[in-house]
């Protein structure tokens, strides 16, 4: 791998969709260790950067490509992952790494014994208030989690429609930001005890979701919603035996007994380039499977509840 300091790691990105362009690429432009070379994408490009129909076309166009960040949908990213690896890229995995968790083991364990940098990207904990929420729980008995993450799938995804299909992950796409704010936050491992999903009718992936949860002795409760209107939702409160944090946008703005919410500056995708940088001068990986696990778990136990017939 270059040394970031006397020239950049020349990055490609495999899938150019929403979060790709919204995200990724602001990210990359804004960090000097990095320089995007290419992009790989049968549907869609990036303006004055070359772009490849797959990402064998383009390491035989550019053999000295250094890292790779794949944000294709999720049943795409085993294959693809395993190909960078094995031609020795660096590789940067949109959450939620992979469509099943044991695609997502296989990945780690091929890039572990390749000796190649890996990464695992959960966004939501580079979050604003994330880490002052992990500070003020630490040393304190939590007695009880509630989430609640509702959003507008039509506002933030619209036409994406394998969201809803076959390991498209449904409501667990934004909701397991959630789960890995939560897993980041909590001392002990969470386990799921039950869920309820609700699918649309024609569809595979959930469209709502309630679980039951628990974490040491530490009851949690989760509400996901995907067609939410008005005002989005994307709260967690924490009870403890000394005072009540309440984390909301996200995770960008925090509360502590009630006062007013104070939010700072979220920067979470640069501070994901920026440890991506630092593991691969190191040449080191990053990985934490927690919050896709839950979701395994989660639908695994659900009651499952087909509901009306959904378009976007």
């Amino acid at each position: 791998m270059p040394d970031a300091a006397a020239h950049p790691i020349r990055l490609a990105i495999v899938g150019i969709g929403k979060i790709a362009r919204d995200q990724h690429v602001p990210a990359i432009d804004k960090d000097p260790r990095f320089a995007l070379v290419a992009t790989a994408d049968p549907h869609g490009s990036l303006p004055n950067v070359p772009n490849y129909p797959d990402l064998g076309a383009m390491r035989a166009a550019l053999p000295d490509l250094d890292a790779v960040a794949i944000c294709t949908p999720p049943a795409y990213r085993a294959a693809i992952a395993a190909e960078a690896i094995a031609a020795g890229l660096a590789v940067l995995l949109e959450k939620p790494t992979a469509a099943t968790l044991a695609e997502a083991e296989t990945i780690v364990a091929r890039a572990a014994a390749a000796g190649t940098t890996l990464m695992t990207t959960w966004h939501s904990r580079e979050a604003a208030a994330v880490a002052e929420a992990r500070a003020w729980v630490a040393g304190r008995r939590v007695d009880r989690v509630a989430i609640t993450w509702k959003e507008d799938i039509r506002r933030w995804h619209p036409g994406q429609e394998w969201i809803l299909a076959e390991n498209g992950f449904g409501v667990f796409d934004p909701g397991i930001n959630a789960l890995s704010i939560l897993t980041a936050i909590l001392p002990d491992p969470v386990m799921v005890e039950t869920a309820h999903v609700e699918i649309p009718d024609g569809r595979a992936a959930p469209i709502a979701a309630t679980l039951a949860m628990v974490s040491g002795g530490t009851a949690i409760s989760a509400d996901f919603d995907f067609l939410q209107t008005g005002p989005q939702s994307w709260d967690m409160r924490i009870d403890t035996d000394r005072g009540t944090l309440l984390l909301s946008d996200g995770g960008a703005s925090i509360a502590i007994d009630g006062e007013t919410a104070r939010a700072a500056e979220n920067i979470e995708y640069p501070a994901i380039y920026a440890r991506f940088a630092a593991l691969i001068a190191a040449g080191t990986s990053e990985v934490d499977l927690a919050p896709l696990r839950l979701v395994e778990d989660a639908l695994r136990v659900a009651t499952r509840e087909t509901v009306a017939a959904f378009a976007f």
